[in-house]
């Protein structure tokens, strides 16, 4: 558990008790603060009761006197309205923090490296953390990646820890500064909890909040307004700056191009890695990770050998673009994070030949915006409530309404063993919850099903 010093003896307010909040309240009372905590939720407080963590009211609690109002991210504190908590707090002059505040208050003399993005955060910062381990590196990954911040290990001076960053959560550091900071892209998202597109790039721009050399900037320049957040750092001229691309060259940075990694923060490219060589990072925007991940990594001193060897055995996010089976030459990929059609389309992108799962509870548009991908599209297996909207969508292209996720994965094999080529591609474009519990219940019982096929398979020869 990690020790927050600085807070001891400190009247302190914890709003939420999810994983984050609950192991802020924790750490805080183990660390002697005196801790008054708060969810709404009644299951959560039960929780945090049973964990012997003193709760209140926040609502009508006395505030006045509070060291801090530490949030879970979740909690809207502005936009679109703020919690009452959140209200009272800010009337009181009471700063408003993190659970990820609060590690790096109490761990300075430990190294920090922070990854956000509109996509491809997770991805990245857990490839990071896969490079510096293979590196051996004293390395905790954690923040929205799912590790809450107060439940990694302690690092001291040559400990790294490579945290995930929300939109959310870095608009609750005030005080934080990274060493190494990366911002992989920005595309419209949470806008009603930023007030619009403008406060949502401004809390994006928060992870490069007052970097001085030697500290540095990984900034992906393949989207507009990430390019120009770069052409902004290198005028300001504070920080290092290194610009990433996973679709072309780019002077003084890191990139990918003609299936290779390359690097040419020095002058001259070298080609230092094939992206061929990692199976689970197919695709451009997988190249924009590769390449963020890369720059950091050598930044900190890691060989290029080192890292083309560590991305080889890069065992990727479960649920995303996951390999799970093989049979036959045909493989099996759980992409059931992709609950959205943008999220579908960089999955479809990534294959020539697709049997593709696809339905559940549809969002807005549906699949409309895929059809630029429908002529890669074998066949495709609908499930769940979405399916008959979805066919009516795909017309002319070959589909069958297969209801259940045990009937589509059974269809699509049977059809790929028969076309002797192409993936079997969860990919839903839909929430889970007409069937499933959530995306990962969804993607556990598509990785068990193909792994039964696969090893029918084993049995046979």
């Amino acid at each position: 558990m990690i020790h927050i010093a600085s807070f001891a003896g400190k009247n302190v307010a914890v709003l939420g008790l999810g994983k984050s909040g609950l192991a802020a309240a924790r750490a805080l009372v183990a660390s002697g603060a005196k801790v008054l905590a708060w969810d709404d939720n009644a299951a959560s407080r039960d929780a945090a009761a049973a964990a012997q963590i003193p709760l209140a009211d926040l609502r009508t609690a006395d505030l006045s006197g509070m060291a801090a109002l530490v949030m879970s991210p979740g909690i809207p504190h502005s936009f679109p309205a703020p919690h009452d908590v959140a209200a009272r707090a800010k009337a009181l002059g009471i700063d408003l923090i993190s659970d990820v505040e609060l590690l790096m208050r109490s761990r300075r003399d430990a190294s920090f490296i922070g990854i956000t993005g509109t996509n491809g955060k997770s991805t990245t910062t857990a490839l990071i953390g896969h490079i510096l381990n293979a590196a051996k590196r004293a390395t905790q990954i954690g923040g929205n990646i799912g590790t809450a911040a107060l439940s990694l290990e302690p690092l001291g001076q040559d400990g790294i820890y490579v945290i995930e960053m929300s939109s959310y959560q870095l608009e609750l550091v005030p005080t934080a500064r990274f060493d190494g900071a990366v911002l992989l892209n920005i595309s419209p998202d949470h806008l009603d909890r930023h007030g619009g597109m403008d406060g949502y790039v401004a809390a994006k721009r928060n992870i490069f909040r007052d970097q001085k050399s030697p500290r540095f900037a990984v900034v992906g320049i393949d989207d507009d307004i990430s390019a120009s957040i770069y052409s902004d750092l290198v005028e300001a001229g504070e920080c290092i700056v290194i610009p990433i691309s996973g679709q072309g060259g780019v002077q003084g940075g890191v990139y990918a191009q003609r299936g290779g990694l390359w690097d040419s923060r020095h002058g001259e490219p070298v080609r230092f890695a094939s992206l061929a060589d990692c199976p689970t990072l197919p695709g451009t925007h997988n190249a924009q990770n590769a390449a963020a991940a890369a720059a950091v990594a050598l930044q900190l001193g890691v060989s290029a050998k080192t890292i083309a060897e560590a991305m080889k055995s890069f065992p990727g996010l479960a649920h995303r673009q996951e390999r799970v089976a093989e049979r036959d030459g045909i493989v099996f990929v759980n992409d059931s994070k992709a609950t959205n059609a943008d999220s579908t389309a960089k999955a479809l992108g990534c294959y020539p030949r697709i049997h593709w799962i696809v339905g559940g509870r549809a969002k807005a548009g549906g699949i409309e915006s895929l059809r630029g991908f429908f002529p890669r599209i074998a066949k495709a297996y609908l499930i769940g409530e979405a399916a008959d909207d979805f066919a009516a969508t795909l017309g002319e292209i070959p589909h069958e309404k297969c209801g259940t996720l045990d009937k589509a994965v059974a269809a699509a094999w049977s059809d790929a063993r028969q076309d002797g080529k192409g993936v079997v591609l969860l990919s839903p474009a839909c929430a889970s919850f007409d069937q499933f519990k959530s995306f990962e219940h969804r993607g556990d019982a598509f990785r068990d099903l193909a792994r039964d096929i696969a090893q029918q398979g084993s049995a046979a020869a």
